[in-house]
């Protein structure tokens, strides 16, 4: 007789949905920092630039340079997670920003040729009365 065993389930391979809250949180620090970046006088080429792979967060031109900006939004004093929100953007997701470029890149091949490319990371820290505490933008983070 044949002997039947359950099957554990495969765990996921992509993160859990993010809740609203969280999303509303993303949106907010992704306005936020596409602002600030339009009022230092870069140009936003593309937000939440779509390709085959997933979602670029901002696209923007400082000068001649093409760059790919990652934003992170956190909670002060969270109790999990990284101490600054921009922390989180480890060699994983460094990795992915990089793989996403070059399909925004290559999806785009009529635009412009950049003289320079660049990676950008920027965390947005919201204190929980939803007010920004902090906002922390690294150049060329990877």
């Amino acid at each position: 007789m044949a002997r039947t065993t359950a099957r554990r389930p495969i765990p996921a391979l992509s993160s859990p949905p993010m809740t609203t809250h969280r999303q509303r949180i993303g949106r907010a620090a992704e306005d936020l920092v596409a602002a600030r970046l339009a009022a230092a006088h870069w140009e936003i080429v593309e937000r939440n630039a779509r390709t085959r792979y997933g979602e670029l967060d901002i696209v923007a031109l400082d000068g001649d340079t093409l760059v790919f900006v990652e934003v992170k939004a956190g909670r002060e004093n969270a109790t999990f997670g990284p101490e600054r929100p921009v922390l989180s953007v480890d060699r994983r997701k460094q990795q992915q920003v990089r793989r996403l470029a070059t399909a925004w890149m290559s999806e785009r091949r009529a635009a412009a040729r950049y003289e320079e490319i660049r990676f950008d990371a920027v965390g947005v820290c919201f204190t929980r009365a939803g007010r920004v505490a902090d906002i922390e933008h690294i150049e060329a983070a990877f």
